[in-house]
C-alpha cells in the first residue's frame, strides 16, 4: 500500500470512528467503530490493509473479544487461514487456559480452549483499539505459553498517549495512531 493510499485510508478511518467520552466509565474515551462497520467499502479496505502484510506469513488469526472478533475473522478469511477467538473468562465451555491482566479501568482474564493450537503455529493477533496494551499483551503471552509463535499484532486504532505499544512484546502495526 502506498503512503498516499495509507494516508487517505487513515483519514477515512478517523472520520468513521466516533469518540464516546466517559464510557464505559468516567475518564475513558471509547472508540465506537460502528459507523466504520456500516460502510461496506471502507470496511473492506480496512480488512485488505490489515491482511496484506501477513499473506503467507501466518497459520491462524486470533481475534480479541469482542470487537477484535469482527476484524480478526474477516482478516483470517482474507488470508485463507483459520480463526481463534480469544475470549473473556467464563465464556468458553470445557477446559481452558488463560492469563490475567490489567485494563485501563480494572482487571480481566483472557482464555482459549485447551489444546486449540499446535506448538509452532504462527499466529497474528488482531484487535480494534490498542490503549494501555493490557489485552494484547495478555493474549500474546497466553498464545506463547501454549507454544504458538506470535508473528505480530494488527490494530485498527492505536491511542499513542496511553503507551500500550510498550506493554506488548511483539511487532505492532496500527492503521491509525491518535
Amino acid at each position: 500500500m502506498s503512503a498516499t493510499v495509507a494516508a487517505g485510508l487513515a483519514e477515512r478511518i478517523l472520520g468513521a470512528v466516533r469518540e464516546i467520552p466517559d464510557f464505559p466509565e468516567p475518564g475513558v474515551s471509547f472508540k465506537d467503530i460502528t459507523p466504520l462497520l456500516g460502510d461496506g467499502p471502507l470496511f473492506g479496505e480496512v480488512i485488505t490493509a490489515h491482511a496484506e502484510p501477513w499473506s503467507g506469513r501466518v497459520d491462524l488469526v486470533a481475534g480479541l473479544e469482542a470487537r477484535g472478533f469482527i476484524f480478526g475473522a474477516a482478516v483470517a478469511r482474507q488470508l485463507g487461514v483459520g480463526f481463534l477467538p480469544v475470549r473473556k473468562a467464563g465464556k468458553l465451555p470445557g477446559e481452558t487456559v488463560g492469563v490475567d491482566y490489567e485494563l485501563e479501568y480494572g482487571t480481566a482474564r483472557v482464555e482459549i480452549p485447551a489444546g486449540a493450537l499446535r506448538p509452532g503455529t504462527r499466529v497474528l493477533v488482531v484487535d480494534d483499539v490498542l490503549a494501555t496494551g493490557g489485552t494484547a499483551a495478555a493474549a500474546c503471552r497466553l498464545l506463547q505459553e501454549v507454544g504458538a509463535e506470535v508473528t505480530g499484532v494488527e490494530i485498527l486504532v492505536e491511542i499513542e498517549a496511553l503507551r500500550g505499544r510498550e506493554a506488548v512484546a511483539s511487532t505492532i502495526r496500527s492503521l491509525v495512531t491518535v
